[in-house]
């Protein structure tokens, strides 16, 4: 389809006039029926290019979501727009809103669904019964072994596209180097995807990192800055338990702001409704985990900032950049202690089976016959839900377990174990190179800019305010829009109130 009709689709659609950079590039080629990669700064508005797709081509769209709260958000925003064919299928649906939705699974016109859910036969059959016209596989790094946010369950996706006679397939991501995008092409079996890779490079954020003594100082600054700034700001943080602490102290020290804590571990509906006070501007500060912002679409975000730093350069680039999608003036300031590499480095160990112990955990598998629960193996074999995860899809590739049930085939095992110990070390070797990456771009001499973006693309755009602090930025001179006016009258439910404030019952370790 030319780029004039799909400018006309769009208005009529969307209400909006004019494409962003690539989207117009992907949508055209995904309608000509060409599989396409598409890799888009954050905030460039990545979910048009399926979006506008499904309201067009007749068929159906299946969108493979990592987050519910993200597909959930993206169903609303679409039935605020008059869409009303949009569904999200998720494991929180109650059974007889589940039993509705697969009832009336054929009147929709885009489906968003999780990975871990298209394992399951009774959603394929549905599915296969269907004319499904685009496969989208949104965050599309997760696919990749070598992304910063691999989940085994993309990699099932290639059989999936299968049973499903191979529909077109659109890959996205705002953070994939060259390696990743490989991965994703070939993971997917779509080696001769289109791509169209433009620069992730975001010119109206400036960057500021600060080395502080430890956690007293960063509270300090924090508060410093919340005190003189009223504007939306996401605190991100490596521990839960911090998350909760820091939001208590916040709200302490400035009562001025309406400040929430986030984290994976919070009850779903909890989380959902601190999500959306937030993108209603009825909460000023979130302190969160990397579990929150995938698929936020708030516009006027000014403020992130790291209390504890990410594991790699990727997650900094896409957690920084859920800031200043409306354009203007927004900061990104990382405050870094010596002491704070321990974190990091407990997380990659923890991510992982240790080599050293496989031996052992096939020694206690063998003697099954099929699989327990996974809360009765996980104490056996001492393992945490994310090491299990990945050791059962590669015992599932190697033909060591299939439907749930221990395999017992002479010769397979020890080859396998060796296979997947060598896997776990280059895993582990790719994670500490990315954390070492890192970590060299905090202490970095020269433009935090330039270095940052480096490993993704040639160049980048000259900011369009301050560059970063090695390049004499100082908060002295910012001086962003506020959000004005006296707090609005809030009926938050007791429940709510207990999630604001650390103590309840959410309170936790890492």
């Amino acid at each position: 389809m030319n780029i004039r009709m799909l400018k006309q689709q769009l208005w009529e659609k969307f209400n909006i006039d004019s494409f962003r950079s690539g989207q117009a590039e992907i949508i055209s080629d995904a309608m000509d029926g060409n599989d396409v990669l598409g890799i888009l700064p954050t905030g460039s508005g990545k979910s048009l290019c399926y979006q506008l797709p499904a309201t067009l081509t007749g068929g159906v769209t299946i969108v493979v979501s990592p987050l519910i709260s993200l597909m959930e958000d993206q169903v609303k925003q679409l039935k605020a727009a008059g869409i009303k064919s949009a569904v999200a299928l998720n494991s929180f649906m109650n059974p007889l809103e589940k039993k509705r939705v697969f009832r009336e699974l054929n009147h929709y016109q885009l489906i968003y669904v999780s990975p871990e859910l298209l394992q399951q036969n009774e959603i394929i059959h549905r599915l296969q019964q269907m004319h499904v016209k685009l496969f989208v596989v949104d965050e599309a790094h997760c696919i990749s072994q070598w992304g910063h946010e691999f989940r085994p369950d993309y990699l099932r996706l290639e059989e999936v596209l299968k049973a499903l006679n191979h529909p077109v397939v659109m890959a996205l991501s705002a953070t994939a180097t060259p390696e990743v995008q490989r991965d994703i092409a070939r993971s997917l079996g779509r080696p001769d995807m289109k791509k169209h890779i433009y620069p992730m490079d975001r010119d109206n954020i400036t960057f500021a990192v600060k080395e502080v003594t430890g956690d007293k100082e960063k509270l300090e600054i924090i508060v410093r800055l919340l005190k003189r700034y009223r504007v939306p700001a996401l605190i991100y943080f490596s521990s839960k338990r911090k998350t909760e602490e820091t939001a208590a102290y916040l709200s302490e020290q400035v009562p001025s702001h309406r400040i929430a804590f986030y984290h994976g571990d919070m009850d779903q509906m909890d989380r959902i409704t601190i999500q959306q006070q937030f993108m209603n501007d009825q909460i000023d500060v979130i302190c969160c985990t990397s579990a929150f912002g995938m698929g936020i679409n708030k516009h006027n975000i000014r403020l992130i900032l790291h209390y504890h730093f990410p594991l790699q350069i990727e997650s900094f680039i896409q957690e920084i950049g859920r800031a200043g999608r409306d354009g203007k003036s927004s900061v990104s300031l990382l405050l870094y202690s010596p002491a704070d590499k321990a974190i990091p480095n407990s997380i990659i160990e923890n991510e992982l089976p240790e080599e050293g112990e496989l031996q052992t955990i096939a020694g206690k598998l063998q003697q099954l016959s099929e699989l327990p629960p996974t809360e009765e193996l996980l104490p056996m074999l001492e393992l945490n839900e994310i090491q299990w995860r990945f050791l059962h899809y590669q015992m599932e590739s190697h033909g060591m377990i299939e439907d749930n049930r221990i395999v017992h085939r002479h010769g397979r095992w020890e080859q396998a174990l060796q296979e997947i110990s060598s896997l776990i070390s280059r895993r582990s070797a790719l994670k500490n190179r990315k954390l070492y990456e890192i970590v060299s771009w905090i202490q970095e001499d020269n433009c935090l800019r330039e270095s940052l973006y480096k490993g993704f693309q040639k160049t980048f755009n000259p900011p369009l305010y301050e560059c970063c602090s090695n390049c004499g930025f100082s908060f002295k001179n910012w001086e962003p829009e506020q959000t004005g006016g006296e707090f609005p009258a809030l009926s938050w439910d007791a429940k709510l109130k207990n999630i604001f404030f650390a103590g309840g019952q959410h309170a936790e370790t890492e």
